[in-house]
């Protein structure tokens, strides 16, 4: 008998709670492991019941869920989700939770009178089944990242990367995205004079507070891309939420254009989308970059990238938080180069 995903929900709402478990209990694979109505009882119950995985609310009474996260990573480790309001606030504390060691976020809006509810019960049951599968859980906090040591390294990098005059690079990365950027974009040369184009999957709002965290960490300038802007070189431009994020070439420049077209996509942002477009401006001077995620978002583009003669790095699986979207590369044959996080940037930088 295949044993059950076994989920703690903690959230001080009653409604939450139930509404919850009715989606999560809609899969026969997933249980109800508790409930907790605050961060101090949350707390308490993942010690005494260890789930597969919590859901966790933000604010709650007695104690709130970043410091309870806080304390689950530090005494017992676990595979979290926080449950997300879609406001500035919301963002900005949720980028601080996936900072801490949570491995990713649902939106807090649910009804079941929403139109939306369909593909929220799916994102959900798809996030905590694919974060369940994971062999071992290894708590991703930012402060505790140990760097890999130089001997080490040689071995965990496969292929490399030719010498070529680089016009662009095209980043599409998705589940334990904020945090793995934040160790990757801070760390690019400021010899880097190529724009960068990047899709993270992520809701409105929260794409600008990701973009205003990665450009106070960084030498090049970061931005939630704008529709109708010029694109200049040695900028991120990071999709916003809830759009697509397509190239224009009008001359001699190059202008982005933001659309909710083609609006049959399983993310908008698309990474697909993206790549496509930034391959048709670029062709093989295009590099493409895919990493931690869920899925396979990004292959179609990374496909077209290899059929015009690019090159492309996929993270390796010990270093994502979910290895599907580079794993469909690296299936696929299309990776020249397979790296860990750590070592990315230091090998972009090395060709430019």
């Amino acid at each position: 008998m295949i044993q059950k995903i076994r989920v703690l929900i903690v959230d001080d709402s009653a409604f939450m709670r139930k509404s919850l478990s009715i989606l999560l209990e809609s899969d026969p694979d997933i249980e109800i492991a508790g409930f907790a109505r605050d961060g101090l009882e949350g707390y308490e119950l993942a010690k005494i019941l260890r789930p597969n995985i919590i859901t966790l609310d933000i604010e709650m009474p007695r104690m709130d869920g970043l410091t309870a996260l806080k304390k689950i990573m530090e005494d017992c480790p676990t595979s979290v989700l926080m449950i997300s309001s879609l406001t500035t606030e919301g963002a900005d504390a949720t980028l601080k939770a996936l900072e801490l060691g949570a491995v990713d976020f649902i939106p807090k809006e649910m009804s079941f009178v929403s139109v939306n509810i369909v593909k929220i019960k799916e994102d959900l049951l798809r996030k905590v089944k694919t974060i369940a599968r994971r062999r071992v859980f290894r708590p991703f906090s930012f402060q505790k990242t140990v760097e890999p040591q130089k001997k080490e390294t040689a071995k965990l990098i496969e292929g490399n990367l030719p010498r070529i005059p680089y016009r662009a690079l095209a980043l599409g990365i998705s589940t334990g995205g904020p945090l793995s950027l934040q160790k990757v974009i801070p760390q690019f040369s400021e010899n880097i004079k190529f724009p960068i184009f990047l899709v993270q999957h992520m809701p409105p709002k929260f794409t600008k507070s990701l973009a205003e965290r990665l450009n106070g960490l960084s030498r090049l300038k970061v931005k939630e891309a704008e529709d109708g802007e010029k694109v200049n070189g040695g900028t991120v431009y990071l999709a916003p939420g809830g759009f697509h994020m397509k190239l224009k070439k009008t001359g001699v420049d190059v202008i982005i254009k933001i659309t909710e077209d083609p609006a049959g996509t399983l993310h908008r942002p698309s990474v697909d989308v993206m790549m496509d477009s930034v391959v048709d401006v670029y062709g093989k001077f295009t590099l493409g970059l895919i990493m931690t995620g869920m899925g396979k978002d990004g292959l179609e583009g990374i496909r077209k990238l290899k059929q015009v003669g690019g090159f492309c790095i996929a993270q390796n699986e010990e270093s994502c938080v979910v290895y599907g979207m580079p794993k469909a590369i690296v299936d696929y044959n299309f990776a020249d180069v397979v790296a860990p996080l750590e070592e990315i940037a230091n090998i972009i930088n090395k060709v430019v």
